[in-house]
Parts: structure tokens; C-alpha cells; sequence
């Protein structure tokens, strides 16, 4: 909602918006209500997509706020050196093929040891928004570090970013575990690094190319098919939207590389072709839209349909503009 302000220059979703992102930082310290370091980032960079839109100081302090406190699970390359972290109980490995400096602990517990794209993806890009936000290089040197990460330690030869990292014994989820959120996060937070250092061009537009070209989670026309359920939703449903959101973003960046933007806008045509001809029915003038989006359309309103929507349609908008 606050992105689709941003994007149409309006602030017609200003006071739901800060008002619900406020009433959390309030009924949850630092935007973590169950104890997972994504769960509290999702927040978080919501927040700063408030102060995007919105230009609200108190958005951006429950952001910053939120980076500090996940901040204590980042591996730093003296964790990596020393084989240890003062927030973990166990040692750690300090490298998993390359250095694990960068990588984010999934979960605040002692004992949990993971370190996963899309915790680290996450950090990465809300400390690169951070970073362009307030001036501050300690964000963006934050960001370089996670990226640096994920691109040597958990990216495969197609440019798709991988799922965990065992910091405890560099074991690894299987590398047919792949999903659209993981590679967003990559492409969202290193499309902010890339438009201030070109150092990270290279992997954005492999990231990019990578995303929109595998047939891990679309058919041969193109469609994503990740997070299909019409009968129960579940956190998979989100996922493609949090790709959507992070090739928008490299759009709007890169109005300079006219290859990249015509990849990406066609690639979101291709999913905004699909929710309008195969997956929505038109009820009385509502538009039903259906989380399997190449189809059909639903035969009654399904909610997490209509969510996992709302980032096409609004990239779309700016995409063709």
C-alpha cells in the first residue's frame, strides 16, 4: 500500500499504513513477535517503505531501531576469524567455501544455527535503503558485507540465490530448494548497491536474467507458478510478489540500461497478462484475483489471491509509464 503511493505520488494509504506499522513496533519490540530475524526485517523494511511514501521520521526510527537489534546476528569477519559470536552458543564455522562475514542468523535463539538468503537478503537490502536514507556508510557497508555473502557463499551457477547455510557445519538445504524470494531480496538490495557503485552491475543483471529465465518457478510461457494454493494460504503465496517488488525497484533504477528495463517490463507484462486473462473473474464489477495466476480465475474472493496481486499491479503501472 505505501508503495503504491510512492509510486502514484499520492497519500491516499498514508494513514492506515502508519498507523498499523506503528501499532506493531508498539505490541512488539523491535517488530519481532515470534523470534525470527525475517519475520522482524519484513517489518521493518515496510517501515521504510512508509518514510518512502510518506515521509514519516517515526517509520524510519522503527526501521533503524529494528536493523540494531538484528544487527547482533550478523556474522562480522572477526565472528568468521574467531569461529564464534556472542549471541550463539555454539562455534562457528568461519568459512563454508568462503568466508561466512555477512551472513544473518535466521533466529535471535542461542542455539539456532542457519543462516539463510533470504534473512541475509533482507539485511542487506533494508541496510542499503538505510544507507541512501540517512548518508550513514555504516548501512551500506552493512549491505556490501551481506551481499558479498550471499553471492560467494549461497548462489548457484545460474545466479539464483540458495536457501541455508548450517553456520555450525556448513551444511546446506538442497540446491533444488530455490524460490522467487530469496532471488528478490538479492535483486532488490543489490539494485540500491548497484546505482551508487557500479562494482555490483554485474550481478544485478545476472540476478535479473537469472530470475526471470529459470524454470524453477515458472512454466515454459513464462508464468509463475510458485505458491499456487486456492484452498489454504501459506507463506509461499507471498513469495513471487517479493520478486515482482524487488524488479521493479531495478527498474525504476535503471533507466540508463534499456536491455535490463525491457527484460523486467516484459517479464511483469507477462504476469500482469496472466492475472487479467487467466486467473481473475469480474464479480459485479470486483476483481477477484486468484493466487494460481496462470489460471483460472476464482470462482469466489480468495484473499491471499488478492495480496499476492498487488505488487503486479502496481509495477505494471510505473513499468509502462
Amino acid at each position: 500500500m505505501a508503495n503504491d503511493d510512492h509510486v502514484a505520488g499520492t497519500t491516499t494509504n498514508q494513514a492506515i499504513v502508519t498507523q498499523g506499522l506503528n501499532q506493531a513496533f508498539s505490541d512488539y519490540s523491535d517488530y519481532d513477535q515470534y523470534g525470527y530475524n525475517d519475520d522482524a526485517l519484513w517489518w521493518a523494511t515496510a517501515a521504510y517503505y512508509g518514510y518512502r511514501a510518506y515521509g514519516d521520521q517515526g517509520l524510519l526510527n522503527n526501521a533503524i531501531a529494528t536493523w540494531q537489534h538484528v544487527s547482533n546476528y550478523v556474522i562480522s569477519a572477526a565472528n568468521a576469524a574467531a569461529g564464534s559470536i556472542s549471541t550463539k552458543s555454539f562455534a562457528i564455522e568461519g568459512s563454508c567455501g568462503a568466508t561466512m562475514a555477512g551472513g544473518v542468523f535466521w533466529r535471535p535463539t542461542s542455539d539456532d544455527t542457519s543462516v539463510n538468503s533470504v534473512t541475509t537478503g533482507l539485511y542487506m537490502t533494508l541496510s542499503a535503503f538505510l544507507g541512501e536514507a540517512t548518508g550513514d556508510s555504516t548501512y551500506t557497508t552493512a549491505a556490501e558485507l551481506s551481499a558479498t555473502w550471499i553471492q560467494n557463499v549461497n548462489l548457484n551457477s545460474d545466479y539464483l540465490a540458495l536457501d541455508t547455510v548450517d553456520a555450525q557445519d556448513c551444511s546446506r538445504s538442497a540446491a533444488t530448494e530455490l524460490f522467487t524470494y530469496n532471488s528478490g531480496k538479492l535483486i532488490e538490495g543489490v539494485a540500491v548497491l548497484a546505482q551508487s557503485n557500479s562494482a555490483w552491475s554485474g550481478l544485478l543483471a545476472n540476478a535479473v536474467s537469472g530470475a526471470t529465465h529459470t524454470t524453477a518457478w515458472q512454466g515454459n510461457n513464462g508464468i509463475i507458478t510458485e505458491g499456487a494454493d486456492v484452498s489454504a494460504d501459506n507463506d509461499a503465496v507471498g513469495f513471487k510478489s517479493v520478486l515482482i517488488r524487488a524488479l521493479h525497484e531495478a527498474y525504476t533504477r535503471n533507466s540508463g540500461n534499456s536491455a535490463l528495463q525491457t527484460l523486467i517490463q516484459s517479464y511483469i507484462d507477462v504476469q500482469y497478462n496472466a492475472l487479467a486473462n487467466l486467473a481473475s473473474t469480474n464479480s459485479g464489477g470486483t476483481i477477484w484475483y486468484s493466487p494460481a495466476w496462470a489460471g483460472p480465475g476464482p470462482s469466489s474472493m480468495i484473499s491471499w489471491g488478492q495480496l499476492a496481486a498487488l505488487d503486479v499491479l502496481v509495477s505494471v503501472i510505473d513499468t509502462n509509464n
